[in-house]
C-alpha cells in the first residue's frame, strides 16, 4: 500500500531528527532513549505526535505526549483530557499533563508570556523524563509568519532568521513541512485535530497576518511565497552564526579591565562594531526588548564621532560612557 504524501512528508524529516544522537540521550534506564511530544491538539503538533510513534518505536525510543494546558481559555483542563486520550490511542509510551500559570503582569504579552511558561515547564518535563529531545510541532507556515513579522518590526537579521530548527533540548522537525501536509495527515489517518479559538481571532496580529497578508501576497506576487520566506530565514541563519562568531572574537580583542578598549573596537566593521556594542549593553543588563538601534548607533559615536559626549543613556537603566579609552556600560 502506497503511503499517503502528507503522511509522508510528516514522518521523513521526523525520522531524520530522531536518528540523530541526541534523541538517545537520557532514558530510562533500560537502553532506550526518551523523546517528549508537545502537543495541543490542533493538527501540526497531533500531524507530528503520531508520526513520533510511528518512527520512534521503529527505532526503539521511548515516547512520551505532553500537554500543555494555559488555563487561558475556558475549557482548556477538558481539552487537556482530550489531547491525553489521543495520545494514549495512538500509542504513546507515557502521556503527561502540565498546567501553567501564564503572568499576564510581565509586559510581555498574552502570546508571549504563554509561550514562556509553555517552555519552562517542557525544560523540567524533560529533565524530568531524562529526555534527549522535546518535539515542537512548528512548520513552514509558521516560519513564514515569523519571518514576516521580523521584517515588519524592522529587527534586522537577526529577528528574520526566524525560528530555530533546534535549541538546547528542542527540535522542531517540521519547519519544512507545509501546514496543509499537517491537516491532511491528521485526516487520512483518522485524528480529529483542535480548532484553537486564537487561532482565527483577528485581534492577534500572527492570525491577521496568516489569514490576510500572505494571501494576499500569494495572489499578487504568485505562488511560494512562505518557501521563500523560509528560504530567507535558513540564509539569514547562517550569516547570523558568523556574524554571531567574529562579533565574539571583537569582544575578546577589545575586552580590558573596566571596559572595551576604543581604539580596538574603532577598526571593526560597523556590522561588526554595532554587534558588539549591542551584546555589551545586553551584558550589563539593558532589556533586549527595550534596546533599539538608535540607541546601538548613539553609543557607536562614542567611538567614531567623539566631541567629548559626556554619556548615552540607555534601558536599564544603564549609561554607556567613554572614559580614559575605554567604553563603559554602567549603572548611572
Amino acid at each position: 500500500m502506497t503511503l499517503h504524501p502528507s503522511i509522508a512528508a510528516v514522518r521523513v524529516p521526523v525520522r531524520r531528527t530522531l536518528a540523530a544522537p541526541e534523541a538517545r540521550g537520557g532514558g530510562t534506564g533500560d537502553g532506550r532513549g526518551t523523546v517528549a511530544v508537545a502537543c495541543s491538539g490542533g493538527a501540526d503538533s497531533l500531524a507530528l505526535a503520531s508520526a513520533t510513534v510511528f518512527e520512534g518505536h521503529k527505532l526503539g525510543l521511548r515516547v512520551v505526549g505532553v500537554t500543555v494546558d494555559h488555563g487561558l481559555q475556558p475549557g482548556s483542563a477538558e481539552q487537556a483530557d482530550r489531547v491525553v486520550a489521543q495520545l494514549a490511542a495512538m500509542g504513546v509510551d507515557e502521556t503527561l499533563t502540565a498546567r501553567v500559570e501564564v503572568d499576564a503582569a510581565s509586559g510581555l504579552g498574552p502570546e508571549a508570556a504563554a509561550r514562556k511558561a509553555r517552555y519552562a515547564v517542557l525544560e523540567q518535563v524533560a529533565e524530568h523524563l531524562r529526555a534527549g529531545l522535546v518535539l515542537l510541532g512548528h512548520t513552514l507556515d509558521d516560519q513564514a509568519e515569523t519571518v514576516l513579522l521580523g521584517l515588519t518590526r524592522g529587527s534586522g537579521g537577526r529577528s528574520l532568521q526566524g525560528m530555530r530548527p533546534a535549541f538546547g533540548v528542542f527540535a522542531r522537525p517540521l519547519l519544512g513541512v507545509r501546514r496543509a501536509d499537517t491537516v491532511t495527515a491528521c485526516l487520512v489517518e483518522g485524528l480529529e485535530a483542535w480548532e484553537d479559538p486564537h487561532n482565527s481571532d483577528p485581534g492577534y496580529t500572527r492570525v491577521r497576518v496568516r489569514d490576510r497578508v500572505l494571501p494576499v501576497l500569494e495572489t499578487e506576487l504568485g505562488p511560494g511565497i512562505a518557501e521563500a520566506l523560509a528560504r530567507t530565514a535558513d540564509q539569514l541563519r547562517e550569516d547570523t552564526a558568523l556574524l554571531d562568531d567574529l562579533t565574539d572574537r571583537a569582544l575578546a580583542h577589545a575586552r580590558r579591565d573596566g571596559g572595551l578598549d576604543v581604539a580596538t573596537l574603532r577598526e571593526e566593521p560597523p556590522a561588526i562594531r554595532h554587534r558588539a556594542l549591542h551584546r555589551a549593553a545586553l551584558d550589563a543588563g539593558s532589556p533586549a526588548s527595550e534596546l533599539t538601534r538608535d540607541h546601538v548607533l548613539a553609543v557607536d559615536q562614542l567611538l567614531v564621532g567623539w566631541r567629548g559626549q559626556k554619556w548615552i543613556d540607555l534601558p536599564g537603566p544603564l549609561r554607556a560612557i567613554r572614559r580614559d579609552g575605554l567604553l563603559v556600560v554602567e549603572a548611572p
